[in-house]
């Protein structure tokens, strides 16, 4: 017999600059590792798994994540007690927001969702250390009013094979932006971060590997000049094998929201 299984969408944040992405992986610190170290304490003996919303990779951060925790056999007594006492062991760079019980039809990898992404930069004077696991710093100075008009080229639907690492030929390259900006920074701001920073705010239902950190690093390129506007129009296209080398650093990207609808 089948054992009662019971399902609820967690939503968490986290720094991720110490961190090696979510995904498990043996050797090193991972979101997920500490969140199923965490569980498992908290637990005790119950038997659960979780799954992740998104992948994040290294030092990327998550301003509002989300998992997917299984339990078998009982249901958490008291939802409220649990979250409090899943915060009080988690390390302090982890945060869970929020608990609610889903049913079975409920697939965190499947299910619609959209998900925004910002990526925190400055450029020209070197920033203060401590801006460092949330704002990238590139040291020329960019054209960031060139670089404003190459984001919008990102938006709707275009093939992005050259903003994505190591695809294969099952991967579906083509998808939709929603939008795509860069605007002055004024959501996370603290007194040590430069007088002027900015973000690009990426929003979509799915991304590939490393793709918004190229684009970012397209944008860059732009910004000094390596690359034109047309440049950035043609890297769109299906029929044009051309793709980014430039990652900009993960230090800079933030998981900002993930929506079920």
């Amino acid at each position: 017999m089948q054992p009662q299984r019971y399902y609820y969408l967690i939503e968490i944040q986290y720094l991720g600059y110490r961190l090696h992405g979510w995904q498990r992986q043996p050797g090193f610190k991972t979101v997920e590792g500490l969140v199923k170290k965490t569980l498992k304490f908290v637990l005790g003996e119950t038997r659960f798994k979780v799954l992740g919303a998104s992948r994040t990779d290294a030092m990327v951060s998550a301003h509002q994540a989300a998992f997917e925790l299984f339990i078998d056999h009982e249901p958490l007594n008291n939802m409220a007690d649990f979250l409090v006492l899943f915060n009080n062991n988690l390390p302090q760079d982890i945060r869970a927001l929020s608990i609610k019980q889903v049913d079975a039809k409920f697939n965190i990898i499947q299910h619609p969702k959209k998900k925004e992404y910002i990526y925190l930069f400055a450029h020209g004077k070197k920033s203060h250390p401590f801006a460092a696991p949330l704002l990238a710093t590139f040291h020329e100075k960019l054209d960031v009013e060139m670089m404003m008009a190459a984001a919008n080229f990102f938006e709707g639907t275009h093939s992005f094979h050259n903003y994505c690492t190591k695809p294969s030929e099952h991967t579906i390259v083509e998808r939709k932006i929603d939008l795509c900006r860069i605007e002055p920074n004024e959501e996370i701001t603290a007194s040590f971060f430069p007088d002027r920073s900015y973000l690009l705010r990426i929003q979509g239902s799915g991304f590939l590997r490393n793709q918004i950190r190229l684009m970012m690093g397209a944008l860059v390129r732009v910004g000094n000049g390596e690359l034109s506007l047309e440049d950035i129009r043609k890297s769109l296209s299906p029929e044009v094998k051309r793709p980014m080398s430039f990652i900009a650093p993960g230090s800079g990207l933030i998981l900002n929201k993930v929506h079920f609808p």
